[in-house]
């Protein structure tokens, strides 16, 4: 057997869990994928977690599969509780097993967390308390329901075995799902034997433990997912709680290691932690848990970004095993670029959560891994040589035009990258200079130092004239990017967006965009409005970056809440408690009427009635960007051209660099 030499030795030891033994200490902890089709996985499915194993993970825990038909917050849901999986787990065991990682399937129940929207089927908890996010009004169960769910699980571990997976990871106990709902007082309002004692809310996981073992043996895993804390939940379980908790199953004999990780739907950051949370967060009470049980591997998660916070939480005994989700699903080769000596290459999560934003109406995406979900098509190793090199010229720096220059360049194109600012990065380097949002600057210095590896020719401070393009090259992509608009109407005035009119006073000296203030090129009083008509995360990454320079900033919207969009990628309440706390005031439904000076007449949208604020010292708009697409008009017909990202049409860094992909793999 050869041994491997790493800067990593802990991380890439094996680790023995129960009956098997895992290659490395990195675990891939289960996420919606939203690749399932007819409740069941997809060829697509076996591509993305055959990469993930290829590129070096020990373990992989794979999605939430329902135990029951009443948990599906979506279509896209698996029932584990349907021999048809059995056909679809082999070929996923067989892709995964090739390459020498386990495989785990995790039954759950959401309870209270879902809606009866899609299955139009009632919703089920312990006790009727509603979820924060989903409102519903629950079903209290009957014990005779009980024994459903519970047979919904004896059937989950069945199909798995028939299915040649390595165990099952009991889930529904943490994030506050249906069987935590059970162990919390605050949730759990029974009187009968489910209900009261510590020994009656533990009652049904035990049951289930019990019955899932019964059915897989002593030869396969069996482990759970438990919370390390609730969070700041009123009367929610401690990290004594579940400390408890752990040492109970423990005590049981049936389980083969702990996974832990953190949150309910009342914190949810704490479950799936966005920037700024930081790096590591769950480490202690996680270490704490290892305390009680020394016998069981005991996974960490919440943010284990890197191979040298996954090797310290290791080296020091705090955990067995490192759990990672979007690490992953940023780069699938991090395993084996750790343990190789190429961690400096690893494409890192920022922690936008665009993961769990894009799940709402499509599958699982990166904002700025193009491959994810498409491994088939993009994944590593599809790239191919271009049959004839070509001169190619790409303008513009920003995300799309770095991507598009990368991946021609990789396909060995003779590539020339024009930037007519001093340094590449285009508007995600203007949100990275928010000390909130400093993280998402690795989207950007990611892509820097694959360019400097490369053999692309980068210009900057070079403003591209059509003379030198429409000769010379044989394609050229403009990736020229957008400005912001200034004419302060909401999208409420359509017409005044067209006839070349501003908003009164849009024109004043005082008023600037937010990329003038995050690039530090406005000059700004004490006292701030911002108004917003998009909804984006732009106006909050701005009203943070003034109040952190103690500004004193109000935002403004049309809209019922400030940047709503965020909602998707699941921080916004964690980013209303944070900007909030620096003192940020919000003023929703409402519109600039006019700016007179250091004025600010704002009109309410649904009356009409309007209200003067005085003393404002600088005003800053987010109405949206205007696509620079001239030059790509300029040189259609000319030459082979192509327009990608905010020229085409102002939206998202995801799209930016998808485009760039494509179009460096389309030349």
């Amino acid at each position: 057997m050869t041994t491997i030499v790493t800067e990593y030795p802990n991380l890439f030891s094996p680790q023995k869990i129960g009956p098997k033994t895992a290659r490395n200490r990195v675990w891939m902890t289960a996420h919606s994928t939203q690749l399932v089709k007819d409740h069941n996985f997809s060829d697509e499915h076996v591509h993305y977690y055959a990469e993930r194993a290829r590129g070096g993970v020990g373990v992989i825990t794979m999605e939430a599969m329902a135990v029951h038909p009443t948990t599906q917050p979506y279509k896209g849901k698996i029932f584990a509780f349907d021999p048809a999986v059995v056909p679809n787990y082999k070929k996923l065991a067989a892709a995964v097993h090739e390459h020498g990682t386990l495989l785990l399937a995790q039954p759950w129940h959401r309870g209270r967390e879902t809606a009866g929207t899609v299955n139009r089927l009632p919703v089920w908890a312990p006790s009727s308390v509603p979820c924060t996010v989903y409102r519903e009004m629950p079903h209290v169960l009957s014990t005779e329901e009980i024994d459903e769910l519970i047979q919904g699980y004896v059937l989950a571990a069945r199909y798995a075995v028939e299915g040649e997976l390595d165990g099952v990871e009991v889930h529904g106990l943490a994030h506050g799902y249906l069987l935590g709902q059970f162990l919390s007082p605050a949730t759990n309002h029974r009187t009968d034997q489910y209900g009261g004692s510590f020994e009656n809310r533990l009652r049904l996981i035990v049951d289930i433990i019990e019955r899932t073992r019964a059915e897989t043996g002593r030869d396969k895993i069996v482990g759970v997912r438990i919370n390390g804390s609730d969070g700041d939940v009123p009367g929610g379980l401690t990290n004594a709680d579940w400390t408890e908790i752990a040492r109970a199953l423990a005590d049981t004999g049936l389980i083969d290691y702990i996974s832990v990780t953190q949150g309910t739907y009342i914190e949810r950051m704490n479950i799936y932690g966005a920037t700024p949370k930081p790096a590591g967060f769950q480490i202690e009470d996680t270490a704490r848990i290892k305390a009680a049980v020394p016998e069981l591997p005991v996974v960490v998660a919440g943010r284990m970004n890197t191979p040298e916070l996954a090797e310290s939480a290791l080296a020091s005994g705090k955990a067995d095993m490192v759990g990672m989700a979007r690490t992953l699903i940023a780069d699938p080769e991090w395993p084996n670029k750790a343990r190789d000596g190429r961690a400096n290459t690893i494409r890192p999560c920022v922690g936008a959560n665009w993961c769990m934003a894009s799940i709402v109406n499509s599958p699982l995406a990166c904002v700025h891994n193009p491959a994810v979900a498409r491994e088939k098509q993009l994944g590593v190793g599809t790239l191919t040589e271009a049959a004839e090199p070509r001169r190619v010229a790409v303008v513009g720096g920003g995300p799309a035009g770095m991507r598009a220059a990368l991946t021609a360049s990789q396909r060995g194109h003779h590539v020339t990258l024009f930037e007519q600012e001093s340094e590449l990065g285009g508007q995600v380097r203007l949100i990275g200079r928010s000390e909130t949002y400093a993280e998402w600057q690795g989207i950007t210095d990611w892509l820097i130092a694959r360019l400097d590896e490369s053999t692309v020719d980068v210009k900057l401070t070079h403003r591209v004239e059509v003379g030198e393009l429409d000769s010379g090259y044989d394609e050229v992509i403009i990736a020229t990017g957008s400005t912001p608009l200034r004419h302060g109407w909401s999208s409420l005035h359509p017409a005044s967006w067209g006839d070349g009119s501003i908003v009164p006073g849009a024109d004043q000296w005082n008023v600037y965009s937010v990329n003038e203030v995050l690039s530090g090129k406005a000059e700004i009083g004490p006292r701030v409005m911002i108004f917003d008509d998009t909804g984006a995360r732009q106006p909050v990454v701005a009203a943070e970056y003034l109040a952190d320079r103690r500004h004193d900033v109000t935002i403004v919207t049309r809209l019922p809440q400030v940047a709503p969009d965020m909602e998707a990628s699941r921080d916004l309440q964690s980013t209303y408690r944070r900007v909030r706390g620096k003192g940020i005031r919000f003023v929703t439904d409402h519109e600039v009427a006019s700016i007179v000076e250091d004025s600010v007449v704002l009109s309410d949208v649904w009356t009409g009635e309007t209200t003067t604020h005085e003393n404002v010292d600088a005003v800053v708009l987010s109405t949206g960007n205007a696509a620079d697409d001239a030059l790509f008009h300029d040189l259609k017909g000319k030459t082979p051209v192509r327009a990608i990202g905010d020229c085409v049409s102002p939206r998202r860094i995801f799209n930016a660099i998808w485009e760039g992909e494509l179009a460096g793999r389309e030349i």
